[in-house]
């Protein structure tokens, strides 16, 4: 089973790189999840007998890699959970997409959620999914793209490059024809920006794509 990096730990955060294809929280599978990891950590790292506290507050797809943060107190949660809900908190990603994408853009679309897919629908179907992209590399069909989240629809990513042409690498559930390892997807959370919940300190953290990824695409 993978570990996941950890990239700070003080008094109130635990952020960590989550490798792709671990779920962050429990599921019907049973399977190991992030949070189920991180509280081990915790445990052995300060010797702790008991359960220890650790408040999830936004979450990543399974297939997808890539920075998260826990917080270690109900305070600190309180806190983040807030910067998640007012966008505050500033997220970029790195994806692998087929074909050969604009050098740059804004897209905005209106997705609506079917179960555990989502769609590009009607405006007054869906809600309003927006992103900003630059294309950062490009080689043998493939497209290495930055992007800006600007609403977290379910899927958006995924749907609103899929639905123009240009699905993720390993993304079947959304057309795409290459594969990219075993429940994995090339969709990366590579910044994270939050305000520190009791230092009030802007902080950015930065994690390295896997080594499924082509080394000229990292």
């Amino acid at each position: 089973m993978k570990t996941a990096e950890v990239l700070l730990l003080d008094n109130d955060l635990l952020v960590v790189c989550k490798p792709a294809g671990m779920l962050v929280q429990g599921d019907r599978t049973g399977d190991t999840t992030l949070l189920d990891q991180a509280r081990e950590y915790l445990k052995h790292k300060f010797n702790s007998p008991n359960e220890v506290y650790l408040g999830l507050v936004h979450r990543l797809d399974r297939p997808t890699s890539g920075v998260i943060v826990f917080a270690r107190t109900s305070k600190a949660a309180a806190h983040l959970s807030a910067q998640f809900q007012s966008r505050t908190a500033r997220k970029t990603y790195w994806a692998l997409v087929e074909g050969q994408i604009p050098a740059e853009g804004r897209w905005v679309d209106w997705i609506v959620r079917m179960g555990i897919t989502s769609r590009v629908a009607k405006e007054a179907e869906g809600q309003e999914a927006a992103l900003y992209f630059r294309r950062l590399g490009y080689r043998k069909n493939i497209s290495w793209v930055e992007i800006e989240l600007h609403t977290g629809r379910h899927h958006q990513i995924r749907v609103q490059f899929a639905y123009r042409g240009y699905p993720v690498l390993g993304d079947l559930r959304y057309g795409a024809e290459i594969k990219f390892g075993q429940k994995a997807l090339a969709l990366h959370a590579r910044t994270l920006t939050i305000t520190h919940p009791t230092q009030g300190t802007e902080m950015t953290f930065t994690a390295e794509p896997e080594r499924l990824w082509p080394k000229h695409f990292r």
